[in-house]
């Protein structure tokens, strides 16, 4: 499995990716003998040997005073239990796997100490391969980077070796490597630095270099957003670039954490990871295709840093044609909101919004939490009007502002999003499409926890 790191990197993949893998380890064996363990070809060539209870690390990387390479087992370690976790094992059932890791500055050393098989063996990587236990990866310049490929590549070790997913469909095997591998790093009272899940981070400082966020917003902005049929029907080779990354990702994200596909996801999971997994899953009892599509695209419509699957589950029911006037309220600590009254594409429509709402700032999100202290106390809780407060922006507009939408499924190849049609205390505005209106208070769906109160719109 090459793994090109989460920038730019390719991972082609093939089915009898077992067999490949035996090949490599025929490789190995063949040059250096059965006598020798890693660890004693290793250390006899002078490399560094660094070991934890799940990884044995070797690197020409000379020690260096706070880089973090010292801590990688450790942090392996940590991660091992979340990996256990999610993919429902027993973790002291599984006290004795252990992966190998090469972390290489240059390849030759390895080569030369019979860790690393010749040219051609391997398929070329410019940053990390896997092949069932043993995984190869070239050194970063950033610490957190670095970290990050060591934990994508050892999810991958752990998938091929504990749940047998040498065949698992690249959308999955991509996907579920960047999930896991997802984290931020936290210090006890000594100063030690300790792995914390966050498959969605909160906050950009947490995947320094990843970039996957942001590329997902490029495509949303260029009305480009994957389709969830798209990522599962990606190819090996698409992994060649950051947007299959990173849709994997989000496929994986959404699937694992949304509440009406949780269930069915985790179900298949804890089945075969093989080349029927997406069709079993898809088949699965109260699976809806057009569902889960349309979940997945309000998901990259609206993704950012802390996003809430449990605020921002979406509503889809047709709702009632708008007759005369209803009275509609619209909490703040929710993401989009049915209406439950629709109306027809051309048909006018107006609005009235009332009462007060309190947006919190820096509470909800990790990311805001660093900065609150450079925010007076009087100022983190603040009071809006369904106008907004234009103290803090978010996608251009004011926090706390009241917008007016409808879900627009396009048919001319963009992506199918929330089209806003109104905003602020009063207006007017045409319907997009036939379906419901949707409304919801303005602000980063990682911070929607923060707020409190609700908004009452009359709509006629």
């Amino acid at each position: 499995m090459n793994c090109e790191g989460m920038r730019l990197r390719q991972s082609p993949r093939s089915a009898p990716l077992i067999v490949f893998a035996t090949a490599i380890v025929l490789a190995l064996a063949a040059r250096v003998g059965l006598t020798e363990s890693p660890v004693d070809l290793a250390r006899r060539a002078g490399l560094r040997v660094l070991e934890g209870r799940h990884l044995t690390l070797v690197t020409d990387r000379p020690p260096r005073t706070d880089d973090g390479v010292e801590d990688l087992p450790r942090l392996f370690d940590e991660a091992f239990a979340a990996w256990c976790q999610h993919a429902g094992l027993d973790p002291a059932a599984h006290a004795e796997w252990r992966a190998l890791g090469c972390l290489m500055m240059d390849r030759e050393p390895f080569r030369i100490a019979g860790l690393l098989p010749a040219d051609g063996v391997l398929p070329d990587f410019a940053n990390g391969f896997c092949a069932a236990g043993r995984f190869w990866m070239m050194d970063q310049s950033s610490p957190d980077y670095r970290r990050h490929l060591l934990l994508h590549e050892g999810v991958h070790a752990f998938m091929l070796t504990l749940r047998s997913a040498a065949a698992a469909p690249p959308w999955y095997a991509e996907g579920i490597a960047e999930y896991l591998a997802t984290h931020r790093l936290e210090k006890d009272p000594a100063g030690r630095v300790h792995f914390i899940a966050t498959p969605i981070p909160a906050c950009p400082s947490d995947v320094e270099q990843l970039g996957r966020i942001e590329q997902l917003h490029a495509l949303r902005d260029s009305e480009h957003a994957p389709l969830l049929a798209d990522v599962f029907a990606l190819p090996s080779q698409a992994h060649a670039t950051l947007d299959a990354y990173a849709a994997s990702w989000a496929a994986v994200a959404l699937l694992a954490n949304h509440p009406a596909h949780r269930a069915a996801f985790t179900a298949a999971e804890r089945g075969p990871l093989d080349g029927g997994f997406t069709a079993r899953l898809t088949a699965a009892p109260g699976w809806d295709a057009d569902l889960a599509g349309r979940d997945f695209a309000a998901f990259l419509a609206d993704l950012d840093y802390g996003f809430d699957f449990s605020r921002s589950a979406i509503d889809w029911a047709p709702g009632k044609p708008l007759a005369g006037r209803v009275e509609i309220p619209v909490a703040a600590d929710r993401g989009w909101q049915n209406s439950g009254r629709s109306l027809v594409k051309g048909q006018r429509s107006s609005f009235t919004a009332n009462n007060r709402i309190t947006v919190g700032v820096g509470q909800a999100s990790a990311c805001r939490a660093e900065r609150k202290d450079a925010i007076p106390p009087s100022a983190r809780i603040l009071e809006s009007t369904p106008d907004g407060i234009t103290l803090r922006w978010y996608r251009g507009r004011p926090i706390g502002r009241l917008l007016v939408a409808q879900w627009i499924d396009r048919d001319d190849g963009t992506s199918p999003t929330f089209r806003v049609l109104a905003e602020g205390a009063s207006g007017t505005f045409t319907a997009a499409a036939d379906g419901p209106v949707y409304l919801k208070v303005n602000d980063a769906p990682g911070d929607l926890a923060d707020n409190t109160g609700e908004f009452r719109v009359v709509l006629e």
